[in-house]
């Protein structure tokens, strides 16, 4: 498939910009102007199209990830941070951050074709990989909402820890797992039973997770480091020393790398979720935050 380049798009949130970088050489290769902020990322199915959010300048941008080129940009209104791609319907969905909703965007004509009321402040969102459920982090609820795709509605609101930011789906759709701020763990989430099932204590104020090795891997952001956990016993096995303001995380679909976006030192990490240690590192664009899925 041609969108697959083994490459990260980061969002750099103060230099109005989006590095990309090779993932094999571990060098960026491109930078282009993204104006607006750039927070969050998701990837159409195919990875040929990013989808970026710009809560300054409140808009939807989308980015022809092959040729590296801004192709539309779609205002939306509020405060539109986190973001996923559905992984076969023509959708993105929106977290409005103000408005304390889930903007519906038709990739196709993109435009706005509905939205749906979750908790308060929105920030992470995540969709199972059979396209049923979306999940929704709401911060300023404490609480995970679980929304049906088809019929557009709330079927739940799981309290969680304090202030989940990032949210992350397990590869066969059954957990879920809430990076909370300020209760500085992770949560983890039984979706079919909609109840918390454990947690995991972090380092301060977590991020996002990425799962990969049967291990949970959580940027501390005012930690310097990355939270190991095991993803049965949810026991912590290490703290990997990383990079000041550890954000995005994410890990390659063969769970081989798991990549670290460095905000405050503009940098993107690459780590061996094995040996569990740093392997790489790349210079990107000022304040990457790459809040999402954001490797092709």
């Amino acid at each position: 498939m041609p969108g697959f380049a083994h490459e990260a798009l980061l969002t750099a949130q103060p230099s109005d910009s989006l590095s990309f970088v090779d993932l094999d050489s571990m060098k960026e290769t491109a930078r282009i102007a993204v104006t607006g902020k750039p927070v969050g990322i998701a990837l159409s199915p195919d990875k040929a199209t990013a989808y970026i959010t710009a809560p300054d300048s409140k808009e939807l941008i989308e980015v022809d990830a092959v040729s590296r080129k801004v192709t539309r940009r779609l205002f939306l209104g509020g405060g539109p941070v986190g973001i996923a791609a559905h992984p076969t319907r023509p959708e993105v969905y929106v977290a409005d951050w103000y408005t304390h909703k889930i903007i519906i965007v038709d990739t196709v004509t993109f435009k706005t074709i509905g939205d749906v009321k979750v908790g308060d402040s929105p920030s992470g969102l995540a969709v199972t990989p059979d396209g049923t459920l979306l999940l929704s982090a709401d911060r300023d609820s404490d609480a995970v909402s679980i929304v049906d795709v088809a019929s557009r509605k709330v079927l739940a609101s799981v309290p969680v820890g304090k202030r989940p930011f990032g949210i992350t789906i397990d590869a066969k759709g059954v957990r879920a797992y809430t990076a909370n701020v300020k209760s500085d763990d992770a949560t983890v989430i039984d979706i079919a039973a909609r109840k918390v099932v454990g947690s995991v204590k972090t380092g301060r104020r977590p991020y996002a997770v990425a799962l990969a090795g049967g291990r949970g891997f959580v940027t501390d952001q005012y930690g310097g480091t990355v939270t190991v956990f095991d993803l049965g016993t949810l026991a912590v096995i290490k703290r990997i020393d990383t990079c000041d303001h550890a954000e995005g995380i994410e890990a390659d679909k063969d769970e081989k790398n798991v990549y670290v976006s460095c905000w405050g030192e503009n940098a993107l990490l690459r780590i061996d979720p094995d040996k569990m240690v740093v392997t790489g590192k790349a210079a990107v664009a000022d304040g990457p935050r790459a809040f999402g899925k954001f490797l092709r």
